[in-house]
């Protein structure tokens, strides 16, 4: 007998199956979102230009001046 519990624990089962698969299913999309959601597009979501990329990668220090002269005319081939 139940005494009135609904499913039992049948049912409690199956709520946290439901429960842990969206959890997992968030975490995977937050994930999704903050890793490959972001890379090479701006705030509107477009894609940078490569152009773009390379400066901003010179302006935070990550290469030399001639490095970024290099890469730049390579580019631009």
């Amino acid at each position: 007998m139940h005494w009135g519990y609904g499913w039992g624990m049948g049912g409690m089962m199956v709520w946290w199956w439901l429960f842990w698969i969206l959890v997992i299913a968030a975490i995977v999309w937050a994930l999704a979102r903050g890793v490959g959601g972001r890379a090479g597009r701006t705030s509107t979501g477009q894609e940078e230009s490569a152009e773009a990329i390379l400066k901003r990668r010179y302006a935070r220090g990550e290469m030399s001046r001639e490095e970024y002269e290099q890469r730049l005319a390579d580019l631009r081939k």
